[in-house]
């Protein structure tokens, strides 16, 4: 049975405890949000399979800032950070409320760092792609947290550690990304090729994961070399899956879904641990 299938079979019971479960989601190309694809279906089914949330924090790789921040606004909005796509895409909204009184949570548990309250950002394509398939209705109240770029992998994994509480309050995290992702590499001839680089770090990622080698994950740059280098040009897709590992209990189980490349060099492989 395929992940697609088995997701929609299980429904609700796939996740039967209180404690809402952590998702890493490949996102890929802002027009896997309306075309309909095996990653669409497969964020369709996932929205169906998980618990309701109370509240949703997306860290999302497109919203980069100095420090850290956290939207608090009560009303995000759509932003299509983007060019070169069709009219249609432009013109999706996901008009979800914003959650001030969880961002102001999120605030209180992180004291690795300070956290600063934005009321600019809104809800970017890292975040709104993926949970228009998911949660079409927009009813679910949306907070992102923005990513710090010069701050090393511990700065990221030891602030997904401290959002632990926001599970137990019904809050889903995701961190919206890629495994692999480079984007100047993307072999646009539509065909099954994938670079040996590419397969080689989306191999020892999940390697890695799958052992809860942390260290290793935290390390991958002085490991993996010149492969860490070619899968990230720039990690700013890779960085959102460090809170998600951060966020991990000790008896927690990873298990995957959309398991493949698209278009040479970008794994879409995503991740849930409960």
């Amino acid at each position: 049975m395929s992940t697609l299938s088995a997701l929609s079979a299980l429904g609700n019971h796939l996740f039967p405890s209180e404690r809402m479960p952590i998702m890493f989601i490949g996102h890929g190309n802002p027009m896997n949000a309306i075309e309909d694809n095996n990653y669409h279906k497969s964020w369709q089914a996932m929205g169906k399979a998980l618990p309701r949330p109370q509240a949703i924090l997306s860290v999302s790789a497109h919203w980069i800032t100095s420090g850290t921040k956290v939207t608090g606004m009560s009303q995000p909005k759509t932003i299509h950070d983007f060019g070169g796509f069709p009219k249609k895409l432009f013109e999706q909204e996901y008009p979800a409320p914003g959650s001030p009184e969880m961002a102001a949570l999120t605030k209180q548990l992180v004291i690795y760092s300070h956290i600063q309250t934005d009321d600019s950002w809104g809800l970017d394509h890292g975040t709104w792609s993926v949970l228009l398939p998911m949660y079409p209705a927009a009813d679910i109240p949306v907070f992102q947290l923005s990513l710090d770029y010069d701050q090393p992998p511990t700065y990221h994994y030891e602030i997904g550690k401290q959002l632990s509480k926001l599970r137990d309050k019904g809050v889903l995290i995701i961190g919206s990304g890629n495994l692999v992702h480079n984007l100047g590499k993307v072999d646009w001839s539509g065909g099954n090729k994938v670079y040996d680089w590419a397969l080689e770090f989306d191999k020892k990622f999940t390697e890695w994961m799958d052992k809860g080698d942390h260290k290793s994950i935290l390390d991958y740059q002085k490991i993996l070399g010149t492969t860490a280098t070619m899968a990230h040009p720039s990690y700013d897709h890779l960085l959102p899956l460090f809170y998600i590992l951060g966020l991990q209990q000790k008896n927690e189980k990873i298990t995957y879904f959309n398991e493949q490349f698209d278009m040479a060099s970008i794994s879409m492989r995503s991740v849930v641990i409960k």
